[in-house]
């Protein structure tokens, strides 16, 4: 922490945001600036698998613009803008328009959508969806058509799956994997979460690759790695996010998965930290809500002259499929153990023990979701 120069937030996304809304409720004094290379608009991310059903256009889903953040955070917002180079040893952030001094600079820059691994030219028809721009461009690709294929079935393209459903559009999903969200629930778990997008209309190819995607006429042809193929309007690439660690990586901080972070949410240069969706702390890399929010409030504390170090309580995930209501507390305090399952049909609870009986996580559907609370009280915090 320094209390010479600005402090300087790259990324205003929900984690550069809620940092500087809790760095002013501890500091209205301090130089303030934020930089992003989109237009700067605030916005709730989770909205985005959410707003289909509801028939919402991207303006509709921000809620203040940029000067209208900058003026409520006393802050200095610099909208398009792209950072080229963080030079740590001076203490300068290099943009496209000069150069700007640090006194502390907190990297909140996010993931990108993994590409997908096509070995060809991927067509315009295929988009992904990871902040408010591109919730628009898929939006406005969508006008005057129905027919969506979704590339992945982990958490995200469940959830657009059961957006895009009930907003009336034709769905179809591709996975090369037997089931959906693999790696977060079992499979007994899955199966009535996908019986009921079925319901829905959603039809789905799973243990299915898609080996090369064509334009066909005004819509795309997708090809399977069975041979067959899917015919659809649009495409939505949904395999999982990258951490966008470029930054740090050319300016020599430490990197793995994200960028690597102590408890205090400090990288290898001791006046750079990280947040959000870009940063593995002490090892964990969890690109929810709630640890975004909790890292903000204690990283405020830090640069606030009182070093707070982050800790995770239990922080279960309410995966957006209405069509089968689901909660997950993913096993994160052991790897090794064992899932057992209860239930029938949507009603299924599944509880992951290790070997000494412990429980480290669990994933709800339909009624046992009631159960939440009462197990949050039996497991573990993620980071004490």
């Amino acid at each position: 922490m320094s209390d010479t120069g600005p402090l300087i937030i790259v990324g205003t996304g929900l984690a550069g945001y809620n940092l500087a809304k809790e760095v002013r409720k501890l500091d209205d004094q301090r130089e303030l600036i934020l930089i992003t290379a989109d237009d700067g608009r605030f916005y709730s991310k989770p909205l985005l698998s959410t707003g289909f059903a509801k028939g919402k256009q991207a303006d509709e889903l921000a809620m203040q613009d940029a000067a209208t953040m900058a003026t409520q955070l006393n802050a200095r917002v610099m909208a398009h803008t792209q950072v080229l180079k963080v030079d740590s040893q001076a203490r300068t952030l290099h943009i496209q328009d000069g150069e700007l001094p640090y006194g502390d600079l907190v990297l909140a820059c996010g993931a990108h959508a993994r590409p997908l691994p096509l070995g060809e030219e991927t067509p315009d028809g295929v988009l992904s969806i990871n902040d408010l721009g591109d919730y628009g461009r898929f939006r406005q690709a969508l006008q005057g058509r129905k027919r969506v294929a979704i590339i992945g079935a982990g958490l995200i393209g469940s959830e657009f799956a059961n957006d895009l459903a009930l907003g009336g559009l034709e769905v179809q999903v591709i996975a090369p994997d037997e089931q959906l969200m693999p790696g977060l629930i079992p499979d007994q778990v899955a199966a009535p979460v996908q019986a009921a997008l079925e319901e829905l209309g959603v039809r789905f190819h799973l243990g299915r690759s898609v080996i090369a995607v064509h334009p066909d006429g005004s819509g795309l042809s997708l090809e399977l790695d069975d041979g067959s193929r899917i015919e659809a309007d649009q495409v939505l690439s949904a395999i999982g996010l990258v951490a966008n660690t470029s930054l740090a990586q050319e300016a020599g901080l430490l990197c793995g998965r994200g960028i690597q972070v102590d408890r205090f949410l400090r990288t290898s240069d001791p006046h750079i930290y990280a947040l959000g969706d870009c940063a593995e702390v002490e090892g964990m890399q969890l690109m929810y809500v709630m640890p975004l929010m909790g890292c903000a409030r204690a990283l405020a504390r830090t640069l606030s002259n009182e070093p707070a170090e982050v800790s995770y309580p239990v922080m279960p995930v309410m995966v957006k499929t209405p069509a089968c209501p689901l909660v997950v507390s993913p096993p994160v305090t052991s790897s090794k153990g064992l899932w057992t399952v209860t239930g029938e049909g949507q009603n299924m609870k599944a509880l992951f023990h290790d070997a000494d009986g412990v429980l480290h996580g669990y994933a709800l559907t339909g009624s046992a979701v009631s159960e939440k609370l009462q197990l949050n009280r039996q497991l573990p915090a993620w980071l004490a």
